[in-house]
């Protein structure tokens, strides 16, 4: 991958083989971001996992960046009648289903009731490449609907360990104060502390890094952190 001058001046302000203190990492990497737009600041975090463990939940970071989601609900009934009042911007059954077969995706969410899913199954090929496919997992096929909206409105997000053992977490902005991003950086890497399979051998975290969305990854001294 080829990258501009503007990202190369940034790099080399940043010591490759060094684990920097957490503040100060934060810190770099709000001090490097360059674009011209309000970058966002991304944490990885490399874990040590068999190929046979995965590590994956939800979360409601301390401190919110994102704008409000479309959450569309696939119900019937009273339950689609409390996902309206619960504020969904889109609630439905069969009707839905049809539009989405059709190509519509406008929203950022998607929360379907139990009964609902043999019908939303027919999706799966669409929604499930997108990230939108209701799972219980991240409790969005539940028919405690109103709770679901809740706290999705509150910024409930999911993460998920890649292919390769590691958690990409999006956990603010470069306009945002210090302590905030801070904040959430410590509240996402207990989360995935308490998520090591029961199993796992070793060190759990092999390494964390903080960069913005154009900016130089900068390895972050993590262990008294989790």
């Amino acid at each position: 991958m080829r990258h501009g001058k503007k990202f190369k001046d940034a790099l080399q302000k940043v010591d490759r083989e060094k684990e920097y203190p957490l503040q100060e990492g934060v810190d770099l990497v709000k001090e490097l971001s360059f674009a011209k737009f309000d970058e966002t600041i991304e944490l990885s975090v490399k874990l040590n996992l068999k190929k046979s463990q995965t590590v994956r939940d939800t979360l409601v970071l301390p401190n919110q960046f994102k704008g409000e989601k479309k959450i569309l609900v696939f119900a019937k009934g009273e339950k689609a009648e409390e996902a309206r009042e619960a504020g969904a911007a889109y609630v439905g059954d069969s009707d839905l289903i049809e539009k989405i077969q059709g190509g519509w995706l406008d929203f950022d969410v998607a929360v379907a009731t139990p009964d609902m899913m043999k019908d939303v199954g027919r999706l799966g090929p669409i929604l499930g490449r997108r990230g939108l496919m209701p799972n219980p997992k991240t409790q969005t096929v539940t028919f405690e609907v109103k709770a679901a909206l809740d706290e999705l409105k509150k910024g409930r997000v999911e993460y998920r360990s890649d292919k390769t053992g590691v958690v990409h977490f999006s956990i603010g902005k470069v306009s945002m104060e210090k302590a905030q991003v801070l904040e959430n950086i410590q509240a996402v890497l207990g989360e995935i502390a308490r998520k090591r399979p029961s199993d796992a051998k070793g060190e759990f975290m092999r390494s964390v890094y903080v960069s913005s969305t154009m900016g130089p990854g900068v390895k972050i001294e993590y262990r008294e952190l989790a």
